[in-house]
């Protein structure tokens, strides 16, 4: 079993213009409401791929049903530590040139007793896991460091996966990590240096690793993406594609990655496999997640090279 935890669910509102005007009306041509989070989009993908797949976090009592019946559809077990009021919206605003504008809420404060109940629960579900996820933001009332915190609590027969920001990321690497997932401006954002080439992007990864990741994934966007252990590393070029939407992206990526690595792929695989997802996703719309056929038909157009 592969176990996602989602601390901060949202809905996602993706409206589609012919272009935005500030300060002036708008019309929309196309909206696209999603029930999502980080960690809710990685377990919808991880069914997708026919693997078994549970979902938990916080989730609020006003909307909260509606993400539910998505992972239900979808095939995705869960259960989840309820609070009052609802989820967050967020805003994705894209116009013709297919520029993108969010706007993204804040949502409602968790309790540290709630906080205690996840921890509780996260414990327990991951006796039966295999690999753990734990990404996305954290909700207003929790402390950079939650994450070390479910972290800590997670069984030792887990592979731990965390895809998150900032002091969330350095802190939860504290309590180790099989693998990572930032994308190349986080990586800048933590290290506080900027990367060009691929030899300074290794060398910013080996800053995570040092800090406790096993293994980095980095992601390139349109590029692809890039997996080391600071002694070898991988990459492999995203095929073109036709771009609907770049939402989700990460989330396919860390998806297919942890599927294989919990099949016991081999690195090349994993890679492989996290650059199809990823490449799959940015075709559909909002932050709708990839498909297995189109996972299929772009795995078979990409290939790895060793860097060393």
């Amino acid at each position: 079993m592969i176990l996602s935890v989602c601390p901060n669910p949202c809905v996602d509102c993706t409206i589609e213009l012919g272009s935005l005007k500030l300060g002036a009306l708008n019309r929309i041509d196309n909206k696209v409401i999603t029930y999502s989070g980080k960690a809710l989009n990685a377990a919808i993908g991880v069914a997708r791929l026919k693997a078994d797949s549970f979902a938990t976090g916080f989730m609020f009592e006003e909307n909260g049903q509606m993400f539910v019946h998505t992972l239900d559809d979808e095939g995705v077990k869960n259960t989840f530590i309820w609070n009052g009021g609802s989820a967050r919206t967020n805003y994705k605003i894209v116009d013709k040139r297919s520029m993108m504008t969010e706007i993204n809420d804040k949502g409602e404060p968790v309790t540290p007793e709630k906080q205690d109940e996840l921890v509780a629960l996260v414990g327990e579900l991951s006796k039966k896991a295999n690999a753990v996820i734990m990404s996305g933001s954290l909700p207003q009332g929790v402390p950079d460091d939650y994450y070390l915190r479910l972290s800590s609590a997670i069984a030792s027969g887990a592979k731990k996966i965390i895809d998150t920001t900032g002091n969330k990321m350095v802190s939860a690497l504290a309590g180790g990590a099989y693998l990572v997932k930032p994308n190349l401006d986080e990586l800048q954002e933590i290290t506080g240096r900027h990367f060009d080439s691929l030899d300074e992007m290794i060398d910013g990864c080996r800053i995570l690793i040092d800090a406790g990741a096993k293994n980095v994934l980095l992601s390139l966007g349109r590029k692809g993406a890039i997996l080391t252990d600071g002694e070898s590393a991988l990459f492999c070029k995203s095929a073109t594609v036709a771009v609907n939407s770049t939402v989700g992206a990460g989330d396919g990526m860390i998806a297919a990655a942890t599927v294989m690595i919990e099949r016991g792929a081999s690195r090349e695989e994993i890679l492989r496999c996290g650059v199809a997802a990823g490449t799959a996703s940015v075709t559909t719309p909002g932050t709708n997640l990839f498909y297995a056929d189109k996972f299929y038909e772009i795995y078979d157009r990409i290939k790895v090279e060793k860097l060393f």
